[in-house]
């Protein structure tokens, strides 16, 4: 109450401004327009607009006071730093919360992952809010390292970052009623809490039954025709930019000036190179500029959208009574980032970080470390049997998650056991599961990565994160396994049985427990290593490696148990079989 009286005080000017801005072009995302005036601060929030006089006072010399962005929809463990590490990165860029899914180390070690991100992310200057992972494991057809029902998840609903229950990505299971999910989706509506949608490939009454469930976001829209469906049934459109899935440039087509409150903009899975040198939601406004967008419409749309899509009625704005999340800008069309403020402080400045608090994150992590158990493993283990001339293929679509189903002829040896050939490009992949030492490896044949010699193998699968390995040769993939192994999860480079380039994540197989500088110069190496193996470099082959396990993006997948056939929702064989489809 006193903080609230403390703002009434000093928006009538009884009593000064702890800080005021002066000489400040205002982005009011409100009026989509630019206005002028004194902006005062009292207790890291906007007291006032006009004229104000405060105990410190900053001369803006006409730059642009532009509210902070706001990521709608990410992992950040996709990132492969902790919270603290990632919040560094991406208030250097502008962005001063997230809406983060942890489903990621959910389904590795379960609730003690959740506890985690939300211990790892308490008491730094910048907002992880949270959506409860819902699919945990995401799908029954392979074996993730945890399991997690509406009763575990329920306690986390105590903390007030938790807004909500995370992208359900279980169609059948919403279509068929299923009791826990029902029972996860209920309790957030329950609560006045928020629930995500993920409805990738879905269409027609399928969006019904979504939005009768309560459903009200999806950030799987590859189309602009997908965009514009999902509006027209009252969703919220999450523009993606991620790494590895890019559909800005086809869905801001669309966006219009009647349209544009409905849409927010995520990036889902980045990698943290591309944060560090291309930047994240500030990226995509930049984008969305060029693209046509209005800069206003196009800031609006990384704050304020997000903010109310998720309920923050005190973010996401440049007005009396919200948060003092704001950001200098130097060039409204560029959106040259001079300085950023969190709760009225300045945070970053001339993109010099300022002020962060440290983080030990090593004995918070400790139990969840020693997540890597795989086999003994031999040339046999990676034996693919072609019995007829053709088989199924998974082939990668660069920049995209989805995968295409090809049927190829393949090479293979008097035994029937396919070789991988550099000149078709068709390598092996295989998945070997490591929470419960199962033994189970599943393997399948792999076209468009483009590697020319050696293996690469990660931790990094979503949405189990089992073990998963692309190579030209059985001895690079068994010495890349081991490699992984041995660091207890991470990405590694291997060529002639030599690791050329590796990153240790330790952290439940997802994480490091290095700086993202430290981190960053490590995926530099693993760049370097990747040009020795001929890759592309036209996309990111790990992160499309990474997405190679996930069973409910289409079209063709592996899991643990094998090649998984999206579109029937069943494992197929490797052979190509006229009616196995």
């Amino acid at each position: 109450m006193d903080h609230i009286i403390n703002r009434i005080h000093t928006a009538s000017g009884k009593e000064p401004a702890d800080l005021v801005i002066k000489n400040a072009k205002i982005v009011d995302v409100f009026s989509s327009e630019v206005i002028t005036g004194d902006v005062a601060i009292k207790d890291g929030y906007f007291a006032g607009i006009g004229e104000y006089e405060g105990i410190e006072t900053i001369d803006a010399k006409n730059k642009f006071l532009a509210p902070s962005f706001l990521d709608g929809h990410v992992h950040i463990e996709s990132s492969m730093v902790t919270p603290p590490e990632f919040a560094k990165i991406l208030l250097q860029h502008g962005i001063t919360g997230v809406m983060c899914d942890p489903h990621e180390i959910a389904n590795v070690v379960g609730a003690k992952g959740i506890q985690f991100m939300l211990d790892a992310s308490e008491d730094i200057p910048f907002d992880a809010y949270f959506m409860l992972p819902s699919c945990v494991p995401s799908t029954p057809f392979e074996n993730a390292g945890a399991t997690l029902n509406a009763d575990d998840l329920s306690p986390f609903y105590a903390d007030k970052r938790v807004l909500g229950l995370a992208e359900v990505m279980n169609y059948p299971g919403v279509m068929n009623a299923d009791q826990d999910l029902m029972a996860k989706i209920a309790e957030a509506s329950k609560l006045g809490k928020k629930v995500d949608g993920h409805a990738a490939g879905l269409s027609g009454k399928q969006l019904d039954v979504y939005m009768a469930a309560g459903i009200r976001t999806d950030h799987e829209c590859t189309t602009a025709e997908e965009a514009r469906e999902r509006l027209q049934k009252g969703m919220y459109v999450m523009i993606r930019e991620g790494t590895a899935a890019k559909e800005l440039d086809r869905i801001i087509k669309i966006v219009n000036d009647r349209n544009a409150r409905r849409f927010l903009f995520v990036t889902d899975d980045r990698h943290l190179d591309d944060i560090i040198h291309e930047g994240s939601i500030d990226y995509m406004i930049r984008k969305a500029i060029k693209a046509g967008i209005d800069p206003i419409t196009a800031i609006q749309m990384g704050s304020l959208n997000t903010a109310e899509c998720f309920g923050l009625t005190e973010q996401g704005a440049v007005a009396p009574g919200y948060k003092a999340d704001f950001i200098l800008l130097d060039d409204l069309n560029e959106l040259t980032i001079h300085s950023v403020f969190k709760n009225g402080e300045c945070v970053v400045k001339n993109g010099e970080l300022l002020n962060f608090p440290s983080f030990e994150s090593a004995g918070k992590a400790e139990e969840l470390k020693d997540s890597v158990h795989i086999p003994n493993l031999s040339k046999s283990d990676f034996n693919i049997s072609i019995e007829d001339e053709q088989a199924n293929i998974i082939e990668v679509i660069p920049n995209s998650i989805v995968t295409k189903h090809a049927v190829e002829a393949v090479n293979k040896n008097a035994d029937h056991l396919f070789i991988p050939s550099v000149e078709s490009d068709q390598l092996k992949i295989a998945v070997i599961e490591r929470h419960h030492q199962t033994g189970n490896i599943g393997l399948g044949i792999l076209k468009g990565l483009g590697l020319q010699s050696g293996a690469i193998a990660t931790t990094v699968a979503h949405d189990s994160h089992n073990l998963i390995i692309a190579g030209v040769n059985d001895d690079d993939m068994i010495a890349a396994a081991k490699a992984v192994e041995e660091m207890q999860g991470g990405l590694v480079v291997v060529k002639n049985g030599e690791v050329l380039a590796k990153l240790s994540l330790p952290i439940a197989g997802l994480m490091s427990k290095a700086s993202y500088s430290d981190v960053n110069h490590a995926l530099e190496s693993i760049d370097e290593a990747l040009e020795e193996l001929g890759a592309k470099s036209t996309f990111n082959p790990f992160l499309t490696l990474s997405f190679l396990a996930l069973p409910v993006i289409p079209a063709l997948k592996l899991t643990d148990i094998g090649l998984f056939d999206v579109s029937s929702f069943k494992h197929i064989p490797v052979t190509y079989q006229s009616d196995s489809l």
